[in-house]
């Protein structure tokens, strides 16, 4: 009934040979994406600083209140962003993960065969914008409530829950998709199971708050999800 264990399999399976390179590779891709982020957002709000308020400016002491301000606004992003740009970036190479995966698991599985590398990059893609939709439209109100004083308790139940739930969802599609279950079917898959499902999710939540593991947390997710897969919802 509880299968957060799951995402900690995962972290063992992605440093099996043959699959390290479905990880280290979008991880770079990310860390370059945010590095450079952070250095066009330095730059750019170093001039807005010196702009506003020159150094012979007598307002000139707001700065030393103004820089940490963005340093943690910069932390706040990266901690929210990172997993919406890096399950982007990393959609083409988790679909590969989560097939790698699987044939380990099983050297006789059967896949559908192989697109060309831009339809499944496109195709990667589009699926990412698709259940970030999915997630808007059902995250949005949820934050709008826990706004008001009166339903913020509830409404903070239910963020926790549905965030479990999306997040199982997010990496499960991955192995389900490579069997060509629609986004419908995968929802549907995933709900015979609901509660198995979201401790799942529970797991990886609680896994992305951890400083430098987190950046490990999504192909150690992907590849959980793969031996979830596998084990409980293939048959």
């Amino acid at each position: 009934m509880f299968d957060f264990n799951y995402v900690l399999r995962g972290f063992s399976m992605i440093m099996k040979p043959g699959l390290k390179r479905y990880v280290i590779i979008p991880l770079l891709i990310s860390v370059i994406v945010f590095s450079l982020a952070g250095w066009i957002g330095y730059i750019q709000f170093e001039n807005f600083i010196n702009s506003m308020l020159p150094e012979d400016s007598w307002m000139q002491w707001l700065s030393w209140i103004l820089w940490p301000v963005f340093f943690l606004t910069f932390l706040f992003l990266i901690f929210y962003g990172y997993t919406i740009i890096a399950n982007l970036i990393a959609a083409p190479f988790n679909s590969k993960l989560a097939e790698a995966v699987a044939r380990k698991l099983d050297s006789d599985a059967a896949f559908p065969e192989s697109e060309p590398l831009i339809k499944d990059v496109a195709k990667s893609i589009f699926s990412e914008l698709r259940k970030l939709l999915y997630y808007l439209i059902r995250a949005l109100p949820l934050l709008l409530l826990m706004l008001f004083p009166l339903t913020s308790a509830v409404a903070s139940i239910v963020w926790l829950m549905f965030s479990a739930w999306f997040l199982a969802l997010e990496y499960a599609a991955y192995p389900l998709e490579n069997q060509k279950l629609l986004f419908k079917e995968q929802r549907q898959t995933l709900g015979k199971n609901k509660l198995s499902a979201m401790s799942f999710g529970a797991g990886v939540t609680l896994l992305l708050l951890i400083p430098v593991l987190n950046l490990a947390v999504m192909p150690a997710a992907v590849a959980g999800a793969t031996i979830y897969w596998h084990e409980k919802l293939k048959n």
